[in-house]
């Protein structure tokens, strides 16, 4: 089922929004000024590339300061015990604007391996990618991009995939065209004390178990923070995510994610609209709390099943539908600037919302169900649990699109909503890492 919103009778409504919504916002902004760096000689770079190459278990990679032009990438491959220690994240930079083949920067396969105090620029494809490995630490490491057109830029600066036991403290990531921090199909994650700007995503829980997101500040993304559980990968259904105290602000940069083929599920970060603070995507056993949800123009925090995608839903030993989330004690706050219409979904939102066009929703839920489960919404057999002490005076739209375009209803009516929720993490294994 998709949801083709430009239908004849919103047409002047569309058209109306969007001559006073204007464009998205967009941002080059940087962490610091790279080019005041002194440039590495070539010695000195050879040096770091020996230091990766020649790296045993236990290995310390220490890389001075400086601005380091690499054309090959750096990569540790089924080490143990390895620390990359940089100078710090605004005095060593490892660029990779010259490298030709490859995708990432950097990327890191093994056992307890950290990365540290460094900054890594424009890699042609993911920053930093760590795959396979187990307790893995990235801790005051940047990833961004300098150049270019936005959508020419690398898909994930922060990247583990595949991981147990990864913990990323005190980064920041930025203009990524997928996600600036993504962990995906990863099990025992915590995200703290980072920031991600400029990004499509700004961080990404993506089939995961036992993650926790706190401490964080995204901001100026097309979307804030990202729960997902998507088909058809290694690992299914993800569970267990806390997302709580980040700070989610005016994500309405715009949109620059591009599909990575025509097929189906080509790239699902694609359908975001600009101004989504948090979204939820058949999102398992999530809760959320004590997040300043602030001035993301379309939607504060949107919880959606895969329904709402398009995209084909079969697969071994996963659901489509989002359940057992228990949303409380956030701090909401509206912005004047017109919600989205760029993407469908914005189109759903902006257009169809029970509060009125072209109204910003604090918080939407896409009203599908299993139906197996109950034979209405008002049972509420997902177990959405929603708590929060201004609800009266929130934008709340429950939408109806089982009727499909032709018929979309949605109503303000949030009582079916209003229970406890009771979501546990273990996450004891990564709080003390090094």
């Amino acid at each position: 089922m998709n949801f083709k919103l430009f239908q004849a009778k919103n047409l002047l409504a569309i058209f109306s929004l969007s001559l006073l919504s204007g464009c998205n916002s967009s941002t080059n902004e940087q962490l610091f000024d790279s080019s005041k760096l002194s440039r590495a000689s070539a010695e000195e770079v050879e040096k770091v590339v020996e230091q990766f190459i020649l790296a045993e278990d236990s290995t310390v990679i220490e890389i001075p300061a400086g601005f380091f032009e690499l054309k090959t990438q750096l990569i540790v491959d089924n080490k143990n015990d390895i620390t990359i220690r940089g100078a710090g994240m605004k005095e060593t930079v490892l660029s990779f604007k010259d490298l030709k083949a490859g995708g990432e920067g950097v990327k890191l396969v093994g056992n307890r391996i950290k990365i540290e105090d460094l900054t890594i620029e424009n890699a042609p494809g993911d920053g930093i990618k760590a795959q396979h490995a187990e307790d893995i630490t990235f801790r005051k490491v940047n990833v961004t991009w300098t150049h270019g057109r936005k959508s020419d830029n690398g898909t994930y600066a922060i990247y583990p995939v595949q991981c147990k036991n990864v913990l990323i403290d005190e980064c920041v990531a930025s203009h990524s065209k997928d996600a600036g921090i993504y962990v995906g199909q990863s099990e025992n994650v915590v995200v703290r004390n980072s920031l991600a700007f400029g990004n499509v995503a700004g961080i990404e829980i993506e089939n995961c178990d036992n993650a926790e997101v706190y401490g964080n500040i995204a901001r100026d993304n097309a979307g804030g923070i990202l729960v997902f559980n998507l088909p058809g990968l290694p690992k299914a259904d993800g569970r267990e995510t806390k997302i709580y105290n980040n700070e989610v602000l005016h994500n309405n940069h715009v949109n620059f994610a591009v599909p990575i083929s025509d097929e189906p599920n080509g790239n699902t970060v694609t359908m975001i609209p600009p101004g989504s603070g948090i979204v939820l995507l058949a999102a398992k056993d999530v809760e959320i709390y004590g997040n300043k949800i602030h001035e993301n123009k379309t939607v504060g925090l949107a919880i959606a099943n895969y329904h709402i995608t398009g995209f084909p839903m079969d697969a071994p030993n996963w659901s489509p539908f989002s359940s057992n989330v228990y949303i409380h004690d956030n701090d909401y706050k509206r912005t004047w600037r017109f919600p989205d219409i760029s993407k469908e979904f914005g189109q759903l939102i902006t257009v169809h919302n029970a509060t009125g066009i072209g109204r910003t929703q604090d918080i939407i839920y896409d009203g599908f169900w299993d139906k197996n489960l109950g034979n209405e919404i008002k049972s509420n057999p997902m177990k959405i649990c929603i708590e929060e002490s201004q609800m009266a005076d929130l934008h709340f739209s429950l939408f109806d699109l089982w009727e499909g375009e032709e018929n979309i209803k949605s109503s303000k009516d949030y009582s079916p909503f209003v229970c406890k929720g009771q979501i546990t993490t273990d996450v004891s294994a990564i709080t003390d890492l090094k």
